[in-house]
């Protein structure tokens, strides 16, 4: 080998190592995969001979390089992000996957208690606080409050609950104060804590303030009977909630209500069976045509005209798939509309 064609090689050779390793100030995303949930989900002595199955969808995300920066041009399917979009300031890739896994957690409990509620099955609850998971650089929390805290109550109210201490601090003004209860490894302590804008790579809505507490988390221990376990490994995020509700109801009771169907989906829940907006709808809809989906569930929002079923639906209709698209805003409606199916021939 000639020392010009070495030398070409060794170009060739770093410029890929750059391309490669090279990161971008951007996330990239596309289309990842669904996964069936009577493989990860097991209530213990509960149904699972199921005809169909209920499948969570995902979306694959990443820091972009140079090479993937160029290939999310080539697709509507493939998204770019900026940063700041996707971490608060300060936050570390490792804080970013430890909120993502600690949505994901709170998203399985609280399917997990509509699903128990729905069926008519114990549970039981026993509340710690709200756990401070993620602070936002330069609001007040930041000096005051510290990751593991618990935020027991408000001006003398006693919080259980990350939606109370939502709303209790909801309506304030730069100029107010509030007194916090924090239980910190062990110990109460009473620490005051203004209000300041967020950010404005948050995009929160003009006039809003907070304390600057990010993805606050209601902290208690819950016991199902039966006992249920899930095993998601390392998928992040609160998305599956619905998913992760029906396939739990499905083993609390008797009759299989997949009905020989398969069906994806996605979307938030609350404990009171609301289902609420995601991200990548569209990639979603193209990781459950690709897994052979029938249905696909899909957040309503009460109809809005940007809602992730509009944007799921112009998604289906343009890589033109079979799947059908059902607008869904509460468990309750996802239920309905299972029971209204034929059983699958």
């Amino acid at each position: 080998m000639t020392s010009r064609i070495k030398k070409r090689w060794i170009f060739l050779i770093i410029a890929f190592l750059f391309l490669h390793f090279y990161q971008l100030p951007f996330y990239y995303s596309q289309p990842g995969g669904a996964k069936v949930l009577n493989s990860v989900i097991d209530v213990e002595g509960g149904f699972k001979e199921e005809a169909g199955s209920f499948m969570l969808t995902t979306v694959q995300m990443g820091k972009a390089n140079l090479f993937f920066y160029v290939w999310a041009h080539l697709s509507p399917y493939r998204m770019l992000y900026p940063e700041e979009q996707i971490r608060y300031e300060g936050e570390t890739d490792e804080d970013y996957q430890h909120r993502q896994l600690m949505a994901m957690t709170g998203s399985q409990e609280v399917a997990s208690i509509v699903a128990y509620e729905k069926a008519g099955k114990f549970i039981d609850f026993d509340y710690k606080g709200v756990l401070v998971t993620s602070i936002i650089e330069g609001m007040p929390a930041s000096t005051v409050l510290q990751r593991g805290d618990h935020v027991v109550g408000v001006d003398g109210q006693e919080v259980t609950r990350a939606e109370q201490l939502i709303n209790l601090l909801q309506g304030m003004e730069e100029t107010d104060t509030v007194e916090l209860s924090v239980m910190r490894e062990g110990n109460l302590e009473l620490v005051e804590i203004g209000f300041s804008a967020f950010p404005e790579e948050m995009n929160a809505p003009d006039g809003r303030v907070g304390i600057g507490i990010s993805a606050p988390v209601t902290d208690r221990d819950v016991t199902f009977d039966p006992a249920v376990a899930i095993d998601t490994s390392q998928i992040g995020g609160p998305s599956a909630g619905l998913m992760f509700s029906l396939e739990i109801y499905n083993q609390l009771t008797e009759q299989d209500i997949t009905k020989g169907y398969q069906i994806a989906g996605t979307g938030t829940i609350n404990e009171e069976g609301k289902v609420g907006r995601i991200g990548g709808a569209k990639q979603k809809i193209v990781a459950a045509d690709k897994a052979g989906a029938d249905y696909f569930f899909a957040p309503n929002e009460e109809g809005a005209s940007d809602s992730n079923y509009q944007e799921a639906l112009l998604a289906a209709e343009d890589i033109g798939t079979s799947m059908k698209v059902i607008p869904i805003d509460y468990f309750d409606e996802a239920l309905s509309f299972l029971e209204s199916l034929p059983k699958k021939g």
